[in-house]
């Protein structure tokens, strides 16, 4: 039988998370998009309630929540401000290729410090001149006794001025595509790395993102992530895995937006009456809320198919896809209902349109969550 009830234990992670958003996260929201500001004693402040490293096993001193629980919380967190749920999630994404690829002694050496004290870490994958095309990595790692050099640059780096462990991919050689990429694990303190400025963004403003460097690094191979050529089924498998929470990203958002804008046509009055009482704003918000719901369930249904066992590809693109591109609708309808407020950033829903952008464009654009789900369903029907 479906049952779609959560246990009391989630019940109570998704209380936390929302207490954590409304009481930390909500008050500083509209500052730090203003300003750009990157909200650490936030951050600081999730990792104390163990709302970071949520993948990260109990072995290793991490939460080890499943999937479902991590969505549930992520949803939460980011009817807040997606921008910090962001930065509190990029954890999750630079973690899980140790997850998926280091050996027993890697895990306890390389998880365990951030389960200890507060740390954030970056997924290095993303180049300037190639970002869907993650076969056509230029940066090099260049085999040098018991060493790689590392020599290139990646871009739009989540957390990356501010990371102390970067998960890196980088090809040994460029000839071999795929089969050439390699993962490292990289500490901030090797030198020859360096981050770039923080980027001025759209939107997810509290969240930093910068250009990470490598010139002439040396990574021992005791930090390499398996084998040589290993790099790009990691990196797939890792987002296999973290893209069901980038959907709940969205799914926050929306339903965010679908909040403020119920709020907002109960009290505005035209007419005679509030415009919630007008037809046409019923059926905006109808169409919000159905958005929503089908969101939160392709959402959770991705999330519960790998919690057992599934790959879940085809199940987490349609997730991602679905849902940020019905944030992005949700936001845009919200604006409209509040009318020329909408548009001014004194209220709420301006940022909500240019926090679910994103969401269509990191971790896979829709145009390749397509092509990925296309295939799959292709492979299905072969």
């Amino acid at each position: 039988m479906v049952d779609f009830s959560l246990t009391e234990e989630q019940t109570s992670l998704q209380e936390m998370a929302r207490k954590f958003a409304r009481s930390e996260m909500l008050p500083r929201a509209a500052e730090c998009d203003k300003n750009s500001r990157f909200p650490e004693e936030v951050y600081r402040k999730a990792w104390e309630l163990g709302l970071m490293n949520l993948n990260v096993p109990s072995d290793f001193g991490g939460s080890g929540l499943s999937l479902l629980d991590q969505v549930l919380i992520v949803e939460e967190l980011a009817r807040a401000c997606a921008g910090m749920t962001t930065s509190i999630l990029a954890n999750c994404l630079a973690l899980e290729p140790i997850l998926i690829g280091a050996s027993p002694e890697q895990k306890q050496r390389l998880l365990a410090p951030f389960c200890a004290s507060f740390h954030l870490a970056s997924f290095c994958l993303t180049e300037p001149a190639g970002g869907s095309d993650a076969g056509a990595l230029t940066t090099r790692a260049r085999r040098d006794g018991d060493a790689y050099v590392l020599d290139g640059e990646k871009c739009f780096i989540t957390n990356a001025p501010h990371a102390s462990l970067y998960t890196v991919f980088a090809t040994v050689d460029p000839a071999l595509r795929h089969r050439g990429i390699t993962a490292f694990v990289v500490p901030r303190s090797a030198e020859g790395l360096s981050t770039g400025k923080d980027e001025d963004k759209m939107g997810h403003r509290a969240s930093a993102t910068s250009t990470v460097r490598f010139e002439g690094v040396r990574v021992p191979v005791d930090d390499r992530l398996g084998a040589e050529g290993d790099g790009f089924s990691i990196a797939m498998r890792t987002l296999d895995q973290t893209r069901t929470p980038i959907g709940a990203i969205a799914l926050g958002i929306a339903q965010a937006a679908l909040g403020y804008a119920g709020e907002y046509a109960l009290q505005r009055h035209t007419f005679g009456k509030p415009i919630a009482e007008h037809q046409a704003i019923q059926l905006k918000i109808a169409d919000m809320a159905q958005a929503v719901h089908a969101s939160r369930l392709l959402v959770w249904h991705a999330a519960w198919l790998i919690d057992h066992g599934r790959k879940g590809t085809l199940e987490s693109s349609i997730a991602k896809c679905f849902a940020s591109d019905a944030a992005m609708r949700v936001a845009d309808e919200a604006i409209q209902i509040f009318g020329g407020y909408g548009y001014m950033r004194d209220y709420p829903v301006e940022k909500l349109l240019r926090d679910a952008k994103l969401t269509q464009i990191y971790e896979g654009s829709n145009e390749i969550q397509r092509i990925v789900i296309a295939r799959e369903q292709l492979k299905g029907a072969a």
